[in-house]
Formats: C-alpha cells, sequence, structure tokens
C-alpha cells in the first residue's frame, strides 16, 4: 500500500458511503459496518456521506487511504475511483476501468464470455420495443443495464401474452437502453474473490413469498436463508469457482468481487449473470459470510482491504 501511516503506525482511513444512487441505503448500511469494525481493528476512522462536495472534503480531510463503501452509480462504476487517482488517494477495491467495465451487465458478458464463461442469452433494447411486445420468447428477465442490488428487475413469466406493464419501471441507465435477459430457472449461486483466493459457493434461498432474489430478499432480515457451502455436485461446484476466478481476472478487479450464477439443476444449465466489485457488507451480505468461511473475520477481511488499497488500480 502507497498509503502514509499515521502516528499510531495504522492509516487514516475515509470511509465513503451513502452517495445519491438507488442503492444509497444499502450503502451507508454497509459503510457504517465497514467503519465500525476498522475502528475495532484499531484505524483511525472518519465516515463520509458522500455528495457532490466529495472532492473539497477529501481535501478538507486528507485521509491516508479511502474505503470504498459506495453501492450503484458514480460510487461503482469508476468515477470516484477516477477522482481518487487524480488526487492520489489510495482507495479499496477494483480500478476505474475494471469498475467502469463491471457495472455494466452488457459489456461484462461481453468480456467474460470470451473467457469461457458460459451467459445467459440476453441484447439490450429500449424500453418502448420491450413494452410494445415481447423481444424474445418468454420466460425472459428486464432489468437496468448499469444497476445493483436487483434494483428494477422485472420478470415475464412463461405464457405471458404481454410484456409485464412494470417494465416503464426499470431505471434506464446507458444511453436509453435496459437489458433483457433468457430466465434461467433453478437455483442462484454465489461465489467470490478475496485477493487472488476463489471463495465457497452459497445456494441462496429466497423467502417463500418473495417471487425471487430481490432487493428484499438481500437486506431484509428473513428474506433469504444462505446455504454455506452450497450442497451442488462437485463438477457444478468446481465450474462455479473457475467462472467466478476467469470473470474477475478478464475483467481485470482487485480486493474482492463477487460473481452470481444460475443453475438449473433438471437441464444442467449454468449461467453467470453478473459480477459486484463492490458487494454489499452489511449484516446479512454474502461477501463476509464467505470471508468468514474460508477463516477471515469480517475485521479481518476490511483490515486487508485497507492494506491492499493503492492508486492506478
Amino acid at each position: 500500500m502507497t498509503a502514509t501511516a499515521t502516528g499510531q503506525g495504522k492509516p487514516h482511513v475515509a470511509v465513503l458511503m451513502g452517495g445519491w444512487s438507488a442503492e444509497r441505503k444499502v450503502s451507508l448500511s454497509s459503510g457504517n459496518e465497514c467503519a465500525k469494525a476498522l475502528e475495532g481493528e484499531g484505524f483511525r476512522v472518519t465516515p463520509i456521506d458522500v455528495g457532490h462536495d466529495i472532492a473539497a472534503r477529501l481535501a478538507e480531510i486528507r485521509p491516508d487511504v479511502c474505503f470504498n463503501a459506495l453501492h450503484g452509480r458514480w460510487g461503482e462504476d469508476g468515477c470516484v475511483q477516477g477522482l481518487l487517482e487524480v488526487m492520489e488517494i489510495p482507495y479499496t477495491h477494483s480500478g476505474v476501468l475494471a469498475s467502469a467495465m463491471a457495472m455494466d451487465k452488457e459489456r461484462t458478458k461481453q468480456i467474460v464470455r470470451a473467457v469461457g464463461v458460459p451467459v445467459a442469452q440476453g441484447l439490450v433494447v429500449t424500453p418502448e420495443a420491450a413494452l410494445a411486445d415481447h423481444v424474445m420468447a418468454p420466460p425472459y428477465v428486464a432489468k437496468p443495464v448499469s444497476e445493483g442490488s436487483s434494483v428494477g428487475v422485472v420478470i415475464a413469466r412463461e405464457g405471458a401474452n404481454r410484456p409485464p406493464d412494470a417494465i416503464r419501471t426499470i431505471p434506464v441507465t446507458r444511453e436509453g437502453h435496459i437489458m433483457v435477459e433468457k430466465f434461467v430457472a433453478g437455483r442462484e449461486l454465489t461465489c467470490g474473490v478475496v485477493g487472488d483466493r476463489v471463495t465457497d459457493i452459497i445456494d441462496i434461498i429466497a423467502a417463500d413469498h418473495l417471487e425471487f432474489y430481490d432487493y428484499e430478499a438481500k437486506y431484509a432480515p428473513g428474506g433469504s436463508k444462505h446455504i454455506l457451502p452450497a450442497r451442488v455436485p462437485d463438477k457444478v461446484r468446481s465450474a462455479v469457482q473457475s467462472h467466478t476466478l476467469a470473470a474477475h481476472r478478464a475483467l481485470g478487479c482487485r480486493g474482492v468481487s463477487r460473481s452470481d450464477f444460475r443453475w438449473d439443476e433438471a437441464t444442467g444449465e449454468l449461467a453467470f449473470l453478473e459480477i459486484n466489485t463492490q458487494p454489499g457488507m452489511t449484516p446479512t451480505s454474502l461477501v463476509p459470510e464467505l470471508a468468514q468461511h474460508m477463516g477471515l473475520s469480517f475485521g479481518a477481511l476490511v483490515a486487508w482491504l485497507v492494506e491492499d488499497a493503492s492508486i492506478a488500480r
């Protein structure tokens, strides 16, 4: 790490959280958890609820390191990473290019497909086209091209006569387009990378009253059940771990990342959905659970991320 240590031997860490994306609430939860854990590890910590004056705030505070706990646009898509590069403040997680590419689901799929990772069939269309008629045979999923936390996800069920009207509520985040993707039945599997180590796999089961692993399933207490390690065949476990590491490396990710998959036990189909370069760090989040399973406490995980921080990532 290129940061300058404080008199106590550990750097002064600014924890960036909040922001103004659709994932602000989750980011505040992640940031507060990380700030508490870093203080417990002996770091001097300044939490910052990020606003449009963030450059001035950082110039005033002059931290040694920024711990990036932002989620969604502006904090996860390369924007704040570029600012930190210009200000020459070491920061955690992925750099400018990896963050920008990973935030765009369609471009991510193009990159990981090129290194052999299987992806769900999909296309990028305007909301008007998606509302006018089915752009692919149901069942399919319509969602933003560049949002996380299952924000704005709509499912068109098999046999639906018309596209769901809820498509008009999907946030439009890239040149007026949304993504439409084949719905892969089966189980939701997720796997992480910490440094250069791939984790085990979690099998995520959404609560019975929820349609799929949506925002509520991710963040509400009791919204989902996590089975760790996932009870899947060794061949599937090996494939998910291999694809997770391949996606992380192909995009040039740093620090930690988490990749999500769907696995249809009946047909054997396995499909990569997306990669998260700023995975949640809330009490119900997956990466802290995966890290704990590999012997890394939450405090040790966030401390390692600070130690791994740098510029030119």
